[in-house]
This record gives C-alpha cells, structure tokens and sequence, in this order.
C-alpha cells in the first residue's frame, strides 16, 4: 500500500523552464557577484585574484577626483530629486483631479521622457541649452556655461516624469469620498490638500523621490551631453576611467554605486507598497 504524498512529480516542461530561469538568474547576476568579489582583490590587475584586500576602497576615499565627482552628484541628486518631486506632485494632481483643455497633450507630453531613448533626450537637451545660451548672450550679453545647473535641470526634465507616474498611481486608488468630506467639513481645497490628500499620498511622494535620486545618481548618457569642465559626476568619472583603461578602482566604486543605488531602491520600494492598498472610506450603519 503506497502513501500519497500530495506533490505532483515536475514534468520535464516545468524542470526545463525552472532550469532556464535559474540560466537567465545567473546571467544577470554572476557579473555583479564577479564585480563585488574582485573589488576586494589586492593585485594590481582587475582580473587576476591574489587576497582579500580593502586596497582599492581606501584608493577611492582617497582620491581626490572621486571624492569631487561624488559631491557633485550628489548636489545635483539633490537639487532634482527636491524640485522634480515637487513638480512632479503637481503634474499628477493636475492630471488626476481636474478636467482642463489639452489634458490628453499635456498627460502625453508628461510621460514623454520615459519612452523616448536616452541619447534622444540628450542631444534635445543639449540644443536646447546651446541656443538658450545664445539668446540670452544676443539679449542680454550673459552667457552661461554647462555646469552643474546644466545637469540639475536635465535630470528634473526626466524626472518629473517618474514622480508623476507614482504619485499618479497612489491618487488613483485614493476614495475621493474622502476629500469631499473635508470639502463638507468647510475645509478650503488647501485645507484638503495639507490635512487629507497629501498625508494619504506621501508614500507614493517619498517612493517617486527616492527613484528620482536613484536615476540622477546613475544617470550617465544625459549627464555626459550637457556636463561641463569641472563638474563630472560620479557615473561620468567611472566610464571617463572605463575608457582610459581598467583598473581595480573601478570595482569598488562601481560596488559602492551599486550598494547605493539597491538602498536606495529598497526604501523606495517600502514606500511605494503604501501604494498597493486603498484607503477606505468607513461606512456608519444606522441603528435599526
């Protein structure tokens, strides 16, 4: 008398799939995994393991041209991610809560930046500035040059988009009854806003805010187009040394952008699953 377990046996379809996802798992993976390991390598030579070492880790704190590269990222993280979040905000609450002329233009135009390529929107960018320059220098005699506000306002150009769709998302599961209870409480529409809309939206505002800076910091193809002398960020620094020749430097930072970037990513993610569960308007039932 055999006992039934209650597990049917794989057929040789599921074990050929499961086989190839765990293919396709390594081959995105086993290269980062190769990465982490040999930052920590001591040889000279970027693929040859000799011992366990923080050598390179200390070259990068160290080094002066990583460190500026650093905080010029992160000044321009921070600067786009603040006012992209806030525009951002903005753009999803006009395209969610209200009717206007040109609403399907202006909700078209607003997700523009996501689809079309990178390299695209950096050459539009970089005409951009150069015959915004021009004018102002024809106008008014002042020219500007690409810097850090060159970079600043590239990446809130693409990040507004990212914030809206999150924000956007969190506004479309949130009761609208709930703003209109506000609106019969004699709450003004700002009134609603600060005590009601925004408290209810805020992890869909932190979670678009942390992917803004997330693409800011990694962001290399625009920030490559309208850069200027003396303000390289840290994603322009590694592929300016990829390009010079490979060394073990480029392990620990390329580590250290990763490590940065899956936290960053993580907390966004916890924000964002705010987003997965409606608030709820509790009905009162009357007593009989």
């Amino acid at each position: 008398m055999s006992i039934s377990t209650g597990v049917r046996p794989k057929s040789p379809t599921e074990r050929l799939l499961a086989a190839n996802s765990w293919l396709v798992y390594a081959f995105f993976y086993a290269p980062i995994l190769v990465l982490i390991v040999f930052s920590f390598n001591d040889n000279n030579n970027v693929g040859i393991w000799t011992e366990p070492s923080l050598r390179w880790y200390r070259a990068m704190v160290e080094n002066d041209d990583v460190l500026r590269a650093i905080r010029t990222s992160l000044i321009v993280a921070a600067v786009s991610t603040v006012i992209s979040t806030v525009l951002g905000t903005m753009a999803a609450l006009a395209l969610e809560r209200f009717r206007f002329r040109g609403q399907r233009v202006y909700d078209g135009l607003v997700y523009l930046p996501i689809i079309i390529p990178d390299v695209t929107m950096a050459v539009m960018l970089l005409l951009f500035f150069a015959q915004s320059f021009r004018i102002l220098d024809g106008l008014i005699g002042w020219s500007p040059n690409f810097g850090i506000g060159t970079i600043s306002l590239s990446h809130i150009a693409f990040n507004i988009s990212f914030v809206a769709v999150v924000v956007r998302a969190r506004l479309g599961q949130l009761d609208p009854r709930l703003e209109e209870a506000a609106a019969d409480l004699y709450a003004n529409q700002w009134q609603t806003f600060r005590r009601v809309t925004l408290p209810l939206i805020l992890p869909g505002v932190l979670g678009g805010a942390l992917l803004a800076l997330t693409l800011s910091l990694d962001d290399v193809v625009v920030t490559s187009f309208v850069a200027g002398p003396g303000s390289t960020t840290l994603p322009v620094y590694v592929f300016g040394l990829v390009r010079r020749g490979v060394t073990p430097l480029i392990n620990a930072v390329s580590t250290a952008m990763l490590v940065a970037s899956m936290i960053l990513v993580g907390i966004s993610l916890v924000f964002q699953r705010g987003t997965a569960s409606s608030p709820r308007v509790a009905e009162a039932h009357p007593p009989e």
